[in-house]
């Protein structure tokens, strides 16, 4: 990890955003993280780090903020898309991290990171996969230097947070993941803590990376293996 990071973010407050904040937040190669939100994610502290409080909605609030930035890190998604309307869902997975991302390519960013979602493409009948989808075409179209979108399946957290269909998940996925084995292991669940700082490792793997790279199970567990040099 010998190249510095200057690494801006959206979605540092969500369960996986906050982890990949909290890993960079001590990484002393990363020499500014910046975090963009409607609330600051105040356990993440440092020297390093400059928190703004922006209309995620609007590209002009924030846009500025992106110079100097060679890392650009988006978390930001609807959690429970079921409890809103489509059009809602598709403003704020979809065209709010477009925005991001046009800004971040306007001011130089070379590097995009994507939370995304195992199963995504715009060819799907699923409106939640198809519209993930389609902000991934858009994505590639843009022409980062680096890409990396990172398809998880279930995301565990420490403790119950969306109600009976969450309680089902903690208490099934444990018994289900040893059976998901070979080409199907890409839909074992992942921890929200791991998953966060696979993303925010992936980005010192520049060196064994494609150009635009898709990562799954295997890889956030490799990546969360990763050791912290350089501390």
């Amino acid at each position: 990890m010998s190249d510095y990071k200057k690494v801006i973010m959206l979605g540092a407050t969500g369960a996986v955003g906050n982890h990949t904040a909290l890993t960079l937040s001590k990484i002393s190669t990363v020499k500014q993280l910046t975090l963009l939100g409607r609330r600051p994610a105040e356990n993440v502290i440092g020297d390093a780090v400059a928190q703004h409080q922006v209309d995620v909605f609007s590209p002009q609030s924030y846009a500025k903020l992106i110079s100097g930035h060679n890392t650009a890190i988006c978390t930001l998604g609807v959690s429970q898309p079921s409890r809103i309307t489509k059009a809602e869902f598709v403003k704020i997975d979809k065209d709010v991290v477009l925005d991001f991302a046009l800004a971040c390519k306007k001011s130089g960013v070379s590097h995009f990171q994507l939370l995304s979602s195992v199963g995504v493409s715009a060819k799907s009948s699923s409106f939640y996969l198809r519209t993930k989808g389609e902000l991934e075409e858009a994505l590639k179209a843009l022409g980062f230097e680096r890409l990396s979108l990172f398809h998880p399946s279930m995301i565990i957290t420490p403790t119950n947070r969306y109600g009976l269909s969450q309680a089902l998940t903690l208490a099934i996925m444990p018994l289900i993941d040893p059976l998901l084995i070979g080409a199907i292991n890409k839909f074992r669940s992942i921890s929200a803590a791991k998953l966060g700082t696979a993303i925010a490792m992936n980005i010192f793997q520049q060196g064994h990376a494609a150009a635009i790279q898709t990562l799954e199970w295997h890889d956030f567990i490799e990546l969360s293996q990763a050791e912290l040099l350089n501390k």
